[in-house]
């Protein structure tokens, strides 16, 4: 039941605000469940396929999607993943735990700080 409470908060932010879903769910494993760094963010991989999946199908379909950024992100994030997976069972769990910790301590900066975007928001059908 918790694991699907920890689902349920990753989604909910994932669809609401944008933030990935490993984010939430690798803090969650690694201080709630007491996992290993490498195998919360395997695992925390592998649980984002759904909820990306739902979050992006309904952001499609409402035309909040840039389509070609969109594959062209996603080409990179497949090299990106990959060289970065490589990397990650490589390198000890507790440098990873720093440098994810690191990870969130910039994005949440960045946001708190950001400026707000003068693009106008999309027009949702009705």
């Amino acid at each position: 039941m918790v694991a699907i409470g920890g689902g349920l908060v990753a989604g909910f932010l994932s669809g609401t605000i944008g933030i990935g879903g490993g984010l939430v769910f690798v803090p969650f494993m690694t201080i709630g469940f007491r996992m290993a760094q490498p195998l919360a963010q395997g695992t925390s991989l592998a649980a984002v396929i759904p909820t990306a999946v739902v979050g992006g199908v309904t952001h499609l379909r409402r035309g909040n999607v840039r389509r070609d950024a969109a594959i062209w992100m996603g080409v990179g994030g497949v090299g990106g993943a990959a060289i970065g997976s490589l990397i990650a069972v490589e390198v000890p769990g507790s440098i990873l735990a720093r440098v994810f910790g690191a990870f969130l301590l910039f994005s949440a900066y960045r946001i708190a700080f950001a400026r707000p975007s003068v693009e106008t928001e999309s027009k949702v059908p009705s």
